[in-house]
């Protein structure tokens, strides 16, 4: 199992959840929040393997911002 996740191309997963979040969000679904999320992790984990750490604390960032942008636009508007 360990040796199957050190195979998995993680650039090509970052593209898949990039246009996935991207079309998600353009059609203004709360889902294409949490594809970016996951994508910034990703990120983050290519960052850490290729030692370009500058990518960790940004797509850090970017989670914090995905899960309020999150709260506010899924839970906020239900209570309006």
């Amino acid at each position: 199992m360990f040796n199957m996740l050190h195979s998995i191309r993680l650039d090509y997963v970052s593209c898949v959840l990039t246009i996935l979040g991207t079309i998600l969000l353009g059609k203004r679904l709360w889902q294409g929040w949490v594809v970016a999320a996951v994508n910034s992790a990703v990120v983050c984990v290519i960052g850490v393997r290729t030692a370009q750490f500058g990518f960790v604390p940004a797509n850090l960032l970017c989670i914090a911002l995905y899960t309020s942008n999150l709260f506010h636009w899924r839970f906020k508007s239900q209570k309006q």
